[in-house]
């Protein structure tokens, strides 16, 4: 096998400790080079990959057979002995990291940017998952960076393009090229973890009805294989599901706002009993009743109540864990039955180190993304079968679910407020004013609330003691409310603000307000504090959830 040696220029210009590099479609088409660069940069720091297991795969966007071919050349070049690829090119990101762990991988690139628009003028992405299965953690992002900064060349092997459509076995030098089917591993893991026999016999009676939004991402030969062909579920039932390159000129981010066909069909007058939507990746997931939404922060508390119900988790929690932005709801949860509940930073990797230590079995964060010791990923098709496996269980409908949920642990209204596409400049503007307020903050009344704490959250990992700075802006409130701020960097254009809302209602009476109306005075009060829609010359955000 001829391997060439090309030279090359550093420009990859990745962030530093960002678990990949996600950018316009158009700056790694436009720039020669550009993916090499990061590919490499990341194999260079890899001492040990000689003979190892590459998995690779990604969401179907437009790029990604494309980018599949030169870092498969590049992996054979590199010394890779087994690259494990999906069908197609396409890998879910839970599906991948599963695979990951299942065949003892070195790790696996995953070419996806999320739930963000796809396309020649859309976005495109890419990461590495480590031995876990999980994200890339710092130590190696900021290696694979400072690497990057220095690059001057890297190998490719000359072999032909591989045919990703066809099953089977390739081999090219000293290295097997396996194209699996993407879906099979997955498929059985969750046959494992859910009651696949008693869903089978209510779908099949037609008890229960399903609708799942696949958004025309990777998710769908997922559930038309695992939803309508092995449990039953109607013809249709699985909705956009065939994926696209440009995800059907959509946005494949499963909320109220882009989930728009399924959003019509669960508040229209035949609602099927449960509606779900998952993202680009299938990572991410939305749940909906029959005209009734389920915030991500109430699905994560839902669901470490009645893990018992469902066979892989019937023996009880470890414990749980959420993001810091996520509602509070799961921590009465882990008060009531006796087990931890550790508060982290947004991002899957804080999860990893608890899971991979035993501490916790659910994780979740407010950003739609569920998940549990299963994977190390957040998993939105797993996610769907667990609330699935629960309306089965339970004999009740979704909205009943949540509504005993809350008369037991009283509710948690929660709401999500983004400033999309923000000048980034303006942002820092508003994130440094609040964090100059931070002193001042202690003890001040606000309207009818008082200030118990305010800080830049700062993250020790009980793991292994290393300690994550400045990751937003919280005011804790009395009676209990809260507020955060974070300014977000996973767009590819500007910046986005996100504004969190929370306040505990215990009073079973008041448990069905508009959560925008019972927020009402938290967000004039968020507004007050740092000013977003006049500074900006914005009636308001651009989504709510």
């Amino acid at each position: 096998m001829d391997i060439e040696i090309c030279t090359t220029t550093p420009y990859t210009d990745q962030k530093p400790g960002t678990s990949g590099l996600r950018k316009k479609t158009k700056v790694f088409l436009d720039n020669p080079n550009y993916l090499e660069n990061f590919i490499q940069s990341i194999f260079d720091c890899l001492p040990e990959k000689q003979g190892k297991t590459l998995v690779l795969g990604g969401d179907g966007r437009f790029y990604n057979r494309q980018a599949l071919q030169t870092i498969i050349k590049m992996a054979v070049a590199n010394g890779f002995g087994t690259l494990l690829i999906g069908q197609n090119g396409l890998l879910s990101t839970p599906a991948a990291s599963h695979l990951i762990r299942k065949y003892k991988a070195l790790g696996g690139i995953i070419l996806s940017a999320s739930h963000n628009p796809a396309g020649p003028e859309g976005d495109f992405g890419v990461k590495y998952n480590i031995q876990n299965g999980g994200p890339a953690p710092e130590s190696y992002t900021n290696t694979f960076y400072q690497r990057s900064l220095t690059i001057t060349e890297y190998k490719l092997a000359k072999m032909p393009d591989v045919d990703l459509k066809r099953l089977g076995e390739h081999r090219f030098g000293h290295t097997t090229i396996r194209i699996i089917d993407p879906v099979s591993d997955y498929a059985q893991l969750m046959a494992h973890l859910f009651d696949f026999d008693r869903i089978r016999s209510v779908l099949r009676s037609g008890a229960v009805r399903i609708c799942f939004d696949a958004m025309h991402a990777v998710t769908g030969p997922y559930a038309i294989r695992i939803l309508e062909e092995e449990l039953g579920a109607g013809p249709g039932s699985v909705i956009n599901a065939a994926p696209q390159e440009d995800f059907g000129g959509g946005h494949p981010d499963p909320n109220l706002t882009y989930a728009k066909a399924l959003v019509e069909k669960m508040y229209g007058p035949h609602a099927p009993t449960l509606g779900a939507a998952s993202d680009g990746d299938g990572d991410r997931n939305m749940i909906l009743g029959q005209r009734f939404f389920v915030t991500p922060s109430d699905s994560l508390a839902v669901l470490a109540a009645n893990a018992h119900r469902v066979p892989g988790y019937r023996d009880g929690l470890r414990g749980v864990a959420r993001s810091m932005p996520t509602s509070r709801a799961v921590d009465r949860v882990a008060e009531a039955f006796g087990i931890p509940c550790y508060e982290t930073p947004t991002g899957w990797k804080f999860f990893g180190n608890l899971l991979d230590a035993g501490k916790i079995t659910l994780c979740g964060e407010e950003s739609f993304g569920t998940g549990s010791d299963h994977v190390r990923e957040k998993d939105g098709l797993w996610a769907v079968l667990f609330w699935l496996n629960l309306v089965v269980a339970t004999r009740q409908s979704v909205a009943t679910i949540v509504r005993d949920h809350w008369r037991r642990f009283g509710r948690h209204y929660y709401s999500r407020h983004d400033y999309e596409a923000l000048d980034a400049a303006l942002g820092r503007e508003i994130m440094e004013h609040l964090r100059g307020q931070l002193p001042t903050f202690p003890g001040q009344s606000l309207g009818r609330y008082t200030v118990s704490l305010a800080d830049d959250f700062c993250y020790t990992d009980p793991v292994d003691g290393s300690i994550t700075p400045g990751q937003g802006i919280r005011i804790l409130l009395e009676p209990e409310a809260r507020l955060v701020f974070r300014l977000s960097g996973t767009g590819t254009q500007g910046a986005t603000l996100r504004i969190y809302l929370e306040r505990y209602e215990p009073d079973p009476t008041r448990h069905d307000l508009d959560p925008q109306e019972a927020l009402s005075e938290l967000i004039a009060l968020a507004e007050f504090l740092c000013g977003v829609k006049a500074k900006s010359a914005r009636p308001g955000p651009d989504v709510i959830t």
